[in-house]
C-alpha cells in the first residue's frame, strides 16, 4: 500500500461510520467503472483507431468544418 493511500485511510478511519461508508461506496463505484471501461476497450481495441482513420479521411476529403466556439 502506498503512503498516500495509508494517509487517506487513516483520515477516513477518523470519520463517522456513515461518512466512511459513503467514501467506501464512491471508491468501489469508481473501481467498478474503471474495470467496466477496461473490459469494453479490451474487447474492441481497433474501434478507436478505425474512428480516427475515418475522421482523418473525412477531413482530408474536405468533408469537415472548423469548430466555431461562438456557435455552440
Amino acid at each position: 500500500m502506498t503512503k498516500l493511500l495509508e494517509q487517506a485511510i487513516a483520515r477516513v478511519k477518523q470519520l463517522p461510520e456513515t461518512e466512511q461508508d459513503a467514501i467506501a461506496a464512491l471508491i468501489l463505484e469508481e473501481l467498478e467503472d474503471e474495470a467496466h471501461w477496461d473490459k469494453i476497450f479490451a474487447k474492441s481495441p481497433d474501434v478507436l483507431a478505425e474512428l480516427a482513420t475515418a475522421a482523418l479521411a473525412e477531413d482530408q476529403a474536405g468533408k469537415t468544418q472548423e469548430l466555431d466556439p461562438e456557435t455552440l
